[in-house]
C-alpha cells in the first residue's frame, strides 16, 4: 500500500491546512476531467483516499498508528458519478475559504415584481389613453421605516451564526468529509434577528397598501404589449429597490373594424348598380365618418386604400398605418316589374345577336 502522506507529498506532522492545499493541487491536476493521460485517473483516486483518510482527525490517528488495517473499512471512494471540474470544486470546496460570494447572503434585497392585467377599448389602444388605476402592493412601513424593529430599538446580531448570516456545517461526499456553508438556520441569512418586532408590520418591515396609480396608455398598443412601471412593485426588503409593477394589456375588440399591425380593415355594402355606375358613399374609420369614392365597374372584392387612416406605430404616434376597406356588392334578390323590363332590355343588347350593337347606357360595363 502506498504512504499517504507520500502520495500527497506531505510530511507525516503536517497541519489540516496543508493538507487540505495538498490534495486541492492533486485534485487539479489529475482530475479526469481535464487530465485525459493513462494513469491520472488512478492518481486521482489515490489522492482522494489520501485526503479522506488523513482528513479526518480520528481517522488519521488510526492510520499512523496502524496504517491502512486501521481504516481499510473506508474503501477506495467512488469518483464515477462526480460532474465536471468546476462543479467539483463549487460543491466540495466552497466551504473552506467562505462562499464565492464572500459574505452574508442577507441585507438589502429587491422587491418583487407584481403584474397587472388591463383591458381597453379599441379606440383607446389606437390613440393612447391615461387611466387611474387602484393596486395592492407592499410598502416601506412608516412607523419603523423599513427595519422591522419596534420604534426606540433595532435589529441585533444572530448569535446563531455571530451576525455572518452563514454557519458552518460537515457534509460526506464521496470525497471525504468537508465543511459547507449554508444558510443560518435562525436569522435566514440576515446576519440579524429582531427581538422586538414593530407592531404595524409585525416586524416585516413593509405593509401592503391600496395605491392609485396613472397609467399612461401609449398610442398603438395592441393586445399582448406590456408596459413597464418602475418601482411601483413590493418595496424592497432592508433597504433595498422596489420592484415593477408590469402591466400587461387586452384590447377589446370593434363591431366593424379589424386591426392587422399599423393597418385597420373594414368591408362595406354596395348595390350592383352602384358598383357599375360609381357612387360617393360614407364609411366608419377612426377618426370618423370619411368619403369613400367608388369608380364606376368596381369589381367585388375590389379593396380601396384609405392612407393615413390606421393605427399609429407604438413608439413614433406621427408614423400611421393605413384604413384598408373592401368592397362587397349586394345583388337584388327580388327585382320590380318595371325593374325587370330594364334589365331584360339591357340583356338583350348584349345578348349575341345585339352585341355588335354597343348601344345602351350601359354599354362599357358589360363587354
Amino acid at each position: 500500500m502506498a504512504d499517504y502522506y507520500s502520495v500527497l507529498g506531505v510530511s507525516r506532522d503536517a497541519d489540516s491546512e496543508t493538507i487540505k492545499k495538498a490534495y486541492r493541487r492533486m485534485a487539479r491536476k489529475y482530475h479526469p476531467d481535464i487530465n485525459k493521460e493513462p494513469g491520472a485517473e488512478d492518481r486521482f483516486k489515490e489522492a482522494s483516499r489520501a485526503y479522506e483518510v488523513l482528513s479526518d482527525p480520528q481517522t488519521r490517528n488510526r492510520y499512523d498508528q496502524f496504517g491502512e488495517a486501521g481504516v481499510s473499512g473506508g474503501g477506495t471512494p467512488n469518483t464515477g458519478d462526480v460532474g465536471g471540474f468546476a462543479d467539483l470544486f463549487e460543491t466540495f470546496f466552497s466551504g473552506f475559504g467562505g462562499t464565492a460570494a464572500g459574505g452574508r447572503t442577507g441585507g438589502a434585497q429587491k422587491g418583487d415584481d407584481l403584474r397587472l392585467d388591463f383591458t381597453v377599448d379599441f379606440n383607446e389602444a389606437i390613440f393612447g389613453q391615461e387611466r387611474e388605476v387602484q393596486v395592492r402592493h407592499l410598502e416601506v412601513c412608516s412607523s419603523c421605516r423599513g427595519t422591522g424593529a419596534k420604534v426606540g430599538s433595532g435589529p441585533t446580531d444572530c448569535t446563531t451564526c455571530n451576525g455572518a448570516g452563514q454557519v458552518r456545517r460537515a457534509m460526506r461526499t464521496p470525497l471525504g468529509s468537508f465543511a459547507q456553508i449554508v444558510v443560518c438556520p435562525t436569522c435566514e441569512g440576515n446576519g440579524q434577528i429582531i427581538t422586538d418586532p414593530c407592531q404595524s408590520c409585525s416586524g416585516q418591515g413593509v405593509h401592503q397598501v391600496r395605491k392609485k396609480l396613472l397609467i399612461n396608455i401609449p398610442p398603438g398598443v395592441d393586445t399582448g404589449v406590456r408596459l413597464r412601471i418602475s418601482n411601483e412593485g413590493n418595496a424592497g426588503v432592508r433597504g433595498g429597490p422596489s420592484g415593477d409593477l408590469y402591466v400587461f394589456v387586452t384590447v377589446k375588440p370593434h363591431a366593424t373594424l379589424r386591426r392587422e399591425g399599423t393597418n385597420l380593415l373594414s368591408e362595406v355594402n354596395i348595390n350592383y348598380l352602384q358598383a357599375i355606375l360609381g357612387d360617393c358613399i360614407e364609411v366608419e374609420t377612426v377618426d370618423g365618418p370619411e368619403t369613400l369614392e367608388i369608380i364606376p365597374g368596381t369589381q367585388p372584392g375590389k379593396v380601396l386604400n384609405l392612407i393615413g387612416k390606421g393605427v399609429p406605430k407604438l413608439g413614433n404616434p406621427v408614423a400611421k398605418g393605413n384604413h384598408l376597406v373592401t368592397i362587397k356588392v349586394q345583388l337584388p334578390t327580388k327585382v320590380s316589374t318595371e325593374e325587370r323590363y330594364l334589365l331584360e332590355q339591357l340583356a338583350g343588347h348584349h345578348s349575341a345577336k345585339g352585341h355588335s350593337q354597343k348601344s345602351g347606357l350601359f354599354g362599357g360595363f358589360f363587354r
